[in-house]
């Protein structure tokens, strides 16, 4: 679990056999292909092979949906363990995921018990094995950090006492406000080592190649978030000196010019390290973080090298990122910043999101859609995307009766996910338990090893007696539906209209800010005003509700081809990395369209003049007017912008331009702060106010650049959206979504102009989602549409669950013969039209 900044945003959170770990693929009309799944390499279909490919999770060569449940173990009497499992079962989950810890199997003498000797609740072995004979599959989570409100994260305590050089010094010597600590002291990798010694060989000889349960190992837990969320970087002894040499390596002849104290011995190079001035403040910010992001990468390097001399190979090892708080997801990139390193590109490793948003709504939809297209967007071709942490349970983390989602939050979440790839959901906290006392009595109030007192899980989904609490039904109701559709949704691909969002990974290098310096603090305000989803989300958010099924692509990864990214949306402040500045100049002179919303870019992440992209748009910056002291401020829309009404707004960045069109003016002065600008080959479109969200006239924006979504729905209200998945050799599928609060939806889908599900109207309620074919075959049934969600297809037939109002009309229309109880039934063309009024059904072949 993932902590927040203080207090602990969350305090809880809350199978079938391997046969049913089937998969399904979806393909949008119109979107850009996704590529048809190549052969599989030697050895992925072995009977127990485990590997990723294409974007899918393979299990012996087959595409699998992997639906897991996290149950600890450790919470529970082993006595109790069969009855959760059994409500797993009864859920539809086909996997079981627990964190494994330490300090948990660690006794006072310092010796490990994972076999039960010294209590049953230790039998590691027996768990997974229990989980097996149930039609299980395993994910193992051993640390060495776990989180999972256990105190010391899950690391012994004895640990940091016996080797103090470990324990982490923060901003100016100031001791760590966490159990943090310098990962790659060589005291710890020792410590750690001594514990992979004894947990990873039980996990070995249970792994799926050798006939058991394991299929993947996470390596650690949220690494660099108590660092992060605190804001106290790990700056020990060991570290600064290795801190120190990669400066040095960095910049070389020129790290004098960067920082002032490089004449210094490395005494005084640390001090000024911990101690920061104003003058090199921001440039420090930003380097510390580019040091730990492969500091994190040498860190699980030695993770996996220690797991697999211990006998863990042919799963894949997975990275849980971290960064939800208050049900939203704006500082997420930052785990991914943090971790890219270590999972990005990769082989063998694959990432997974830890996210907390309780309901998905319109203030916090397209918080998810980031989460996953950012992850996205540092995954290679291969790697998929997953939820290590899928929040699970009713959300009243504190036991207080003062916070519960409803039931379709579970479902819109999980729905949303897998529209966008995932193919590995770990609904966390599944069921609740106890936190045990620990062995030798610590004088800490409880004396228990978890930081919640007594009980734990009790907003999951089970509670921690093992009865089903009011989110369990609908956690059922999700994981059932999808698990029915595991073989059409496991192959699938996302499918996306020809634009992309930008990702910069150093907008987010804010997690080790030095305080109360000024040169840090106008980073940080601008970063977290703009970057990612533009000032009030507003750009990330018109494009999700304006159509558009766009995917990110990480902009520090190399030049773009306007061939593969047509056109580019980007938010940012003004400071941007000259030599980001100078790829985007090179893109749009190569004829690439580029949509800029936020700032124009004047400084580079240390804070210094940084003009590039300025200068080759023909704009230059000047003062920027806010709302304050009764100062209302307004901007009007002009050429392809007009007609709109004045607009009040709370910033703006003034600008003058040297050619181009103005199509946003500040009302009182009547200068820019919207621009459309040609630039060799292509084009940009400058927004540097934060405008609103509105769809007309980020629309406009974007159909200045040529850019239009294919599919097109004729909903009036806010909350629709349509996105796509592909399989090439099955067909497609159109994932709708209704994120409105209650709001009953009927409305029309075209694609390029031409009406789909031959112009029926689609019925959606409010905060619901569906899953429709178009052009699928499903098991034998070649189905051209449908306007009721396929539930499930085997043995010639497809089952359905209307969408309407009941005694409403579902229309199915099957290539060639087939036949359903009750419906009206016509021809057209080969195709038989089935119209059924009933809540579910059934079609047939022939």
């Amino acid at each position: 679990m993932t902590h927040a900044p203080a207090p602990r945003r969350r305090t809880v959170l809350g199978g079938a056999a391997l046969g049913t770990l089937a998969t399904a693929g979806l393909t949008a009309p119109g979107a850009q292909a996704a590529p048809v799944a190549g052969p599989a390499a030697p050895g992925d279909t072995a009977p127990g092979a485990v590997s990723y490919r294409d974007k899918q999770i393979l299990v012996g060569g087959k595409p699998v949906l992997v639906l897991a449940g996290e149950i600890h173990y450790f919470r529970l009497k082993k006595a109790d363990w069969q009855s959760r499992l059994d409500r797993a079962k009864a859920a539809g989950l086909n996997t079981i995921a627990t964190y494994i810890p330490w300090m948990w199997h660690e006794l006072p003498d310092g010796t490990i018990d994972v076999t039960g000797r010294t209590r049953p609740e230790r039998d590691l072995g027996a768990f997974i094995d229990l989980c097996h004979r149930n039609g299980f599959l395993f994910i193992a989570r051993p640390g060495p950090f776990t989180m999972a409100e256990l105190k010391g994260e899950g690391v012994p305590e004895r640990v940091r006492k016996d080797h103090p050089e470990i324990v982490s010094t923060g901003w100016n010597d100031a001791p760590a406000t966490t159990p943090t600590v310098d990962y790659l002291a060589p005291a710890f990798l020792k410590e750690m080592r001594h514990w992979y010694a004894a947990v990873m060989p039980v996990l070995a000889k249970r792994l799926h190649s050798d006939g058991g349960p394991v299929i993947s190992l996470q390596l650690d837990n949220e690494i660099g978030m108590l660092a992060w969320v605190s804001n106290s970087p790990d700056l020990t002894d060991h570290l600064t000196a290795d801190f120190d040499g990669w400066l040095r390596e960095e910049y070389g002849d020129g790290l004098g010019a960067r920082y002032p104290f490089t004449g210094e011995d490395l005494a005084g190079r640390r001090k000024a390290i911990r101690n920061p001035e104003d003058a090199y403040g921001a440039a420090l910010m930003h380097d510390l973080g580019r040091f730990m992001r492969g500091r994190f990468a040498r860190y699980v390097t030695e993770l996996r090298k220690a797991a697999e001399e211990y006998g863990i190979t042919g799963i894949p090892f997975v990275i849980n990122i971290h960064g939800t708080s208050d049900s939203r997801a704006e500082p997420f990139p930052i785990g991914i910043s943090q971790l890219m390193e270590t999972y990005g590109g990769i082989e063998g490793t694959i990432s997974g999101a830890d996210f907390y948003l309780g309901d998905l709504t319109l203030r916090n939809v397209t918080d998810l859609y980031l989460i996953n297209a950012f992850m996205d967007a540092i995954n290679d071709k291969d790697q998929p995307v997953t939820a290590l942490e899928f929040d699970a349970g009713h959300a009243d983390y504190g036991q207080n009766l003062d916070s519960q989602t409803s039931p379709s939050g579970v479902d819109l979440k999980t729905r949303l996910c897998i529209a966008q790839g995932a193919k590995m959901l770990n609904y966390y906290l599944f069921a609740g338990g106890f936190n045990p006392k620990l062995d030798k009595p610590a004088g800490d109030g409880n004396d228990r090893i978890g930081i919640t007192g007594e009980r734990h899980g009790f907003a999951a989904p089970v509670d921690p007696e093992g009865r089903p609490g009011v989110s369990y039904e609908p956690t059922r109701r999700t994981v059932r539906a999808m698990g029915g559709l595991a073989d059409v949704l496991a192959p699938m691909r996302t499918t996306y209209d020809d634009v992309a969002l930008g990702f910069v990974p150093d907008h987010y290098l804010t997690e080790y800010h030095p305080p109360k310096l000024e040169s840090v603090q106008r980073v940080l305000d601008e970063a977290v005003n703009t970057r990612g989803a533009g000032p009030r989300g507003s750009l990330a958010r018109a494009m999700l509700l304006g159509g558009f099924r766009y995917r990110s692509v990480n902009l520090q990864a190399g030049d773009l081809d306007p061939k593969g990214v047509p056109v580019l949306a980007l938010a940012t402040g003004e400071h941007l990395g000259a030599g980001l500045q100078r790829r985007l100049v090179r893109y749009v002179e190569a004829g690439g369209k580029l949509l800029l919303s936020g700032r124009l870019p004047v400084k580079d992440m240390a804070d210094k003049a940084c003009t590039v992209l300025a200068d080759a748009l023909g704009l230059k910056a000047g003062s920027t007017l806010t709302d304050a002291n009764r100062f209302w401020l307004s901007v009007t829309a002009h050429g392809w912008a007009a007609p709109l009404p004045e607009v009040r707004l709370s910033r703006t960045q003034l600008c003058e331009p040297s050619r181009g069109t103005t199509v946003l003016r500040e009302l009182s002065t009547g200068k820019g702060c919207g621009f459309d600008i040609p630039l060799g080959k292509g084009r940009a479109v400058v927004i540097t106010t934060d405008y609103q969200c509105d769809l007309t006239f980020w629309d406009r924006a974007f159909r200045a650049l040529d850019a239009a979504p294919a599919l097109r729905h004729s909903a009036t209200d806010p909350g629709v959206f349509l996105l796509t998945t592909a399989d090439g050799e099955r067909g497609r599928l159109l994932h709708a979504f209704n994120v409105s609060s209650g709001y009953d939806q009927d409305f029309t889908v075209t694609e390029n102009g031409k009406p789909l599900f031959g112009g029926e109207k689609l019925h959606l309620p409010g905060r619901t989602a569906a899953i429709l074919p178009l052009g699928l075959t499903a098991d034998g049934l070649r189905i051209a549409y449908a306007t009721a969600e396929l539930t499930g297809a085997a043995d010639g037939r497809a089952t359905f669950r209307a969408l309407g109002a009941p005694g409403g009309e579902s229309v199915v229309v099957v290539e060639g013969a087939a036949r359903c109880d009750g419906a009206r039934v016509s021809t057209e063309g080969g195709r038989t039209v089935l119209r059924v009024r009933r809540a579910e059904f059934t079609v047939r072949r022939g």
